[in-house]
């Protein structure tokens, strides 16, 4: 007897250029789930076209309509819990999330984050690794928890840092990694190999380390 369909939820703020890489790898089979909903905080998120290309059905939430965040993510919780997701994916989400949404969500909520946390919590992280003279830098899939882009590290990718590099080439060689990482770690996931018990990663039932899973 096969599970069902995992029901995946993504929150966008941009592009959507990792949601794009999520949606295909659900069409071609490589996740055993279906993308049920896109959020987005801006109206002119491009991942929303993406979505609506993708018969995923869209909606928009945005900061101007609420008066507080408190009044914001009570609604946009209210919004995701009307679509039954078994995992949310934040994609380039550009909101601080409140930690009674993030708890409702623990174990069931995933971030991409392009450093090699626990460097570069935040913003401008391409920039500040150069500054820092670091010959690498990277992206990090993590679960999100209260603390921002503190939750555990489930799965990291490398990329080098070349003398005379700008941030916009290593944004690039960064986002062609996160590509690949994360359409994997959702898949992880959605075959119930993926989860999160007392502040920890675990993959097949092993805990992983601060760098997330790495192989030998």
């Amino acid at each position: 007897m096969t599970s069902p369909m995992k029901r995946i939820l993504v929150l966008i703020s941009g592009n959507g250029s990792n949601l794009q890489t999520i949606l295909d790898s659900c069409a071609d089979g490589k996740i055993a789930g279906q993308v049920v909903g896109v959020i987005s905080n801006k109206a002119d998120a491009y991942g929303l076209v993406r979505a609506k290309e993708a018969g995923v059905a869209t909606a928009i939430l945005a900061q101007q309509q609420f008066a507080s965040r408190e009044e914001y993510d009570a609604a946009l919780l209210a919004l995701m819990a009307d679509y039954q997701p078994d995992l949310v994916v934040l994609a380039g989400f550009m909101r601080i999330l409140s930690a009674d949404l993030v708890r409702h969500f623990a174990g069931r909520m995933i971030n991409i984050h392009p450093s090699l946390l626990p460097k570069y919590q935040g913003l401008h992280t391409h920039q500040r690794a150069i500054d820092a003279g670091d010959d690498e830098h990277g992206a990090s899939v993590h679960f999100v928890t209260e603390e921002l882009d503190g939750g555990p590290v489930i799965l990291q990718a490398r990329v080098p840092i070349f003398e005379g590099d700008d941030a916009d080439e290593v944004a690039a060689r960064v986002q062609v990694q996160e590509h690949s990482i994360y359409p994997l770690v959702v898949q992880w996931f959605c075959e119930g190999r993926l989860q999160m018990r007392a502040g920890s990663a675990l993959l097949d039932g092993k805990q992983l380390g601060p760098a997330g899973y790495a192989s030998e």
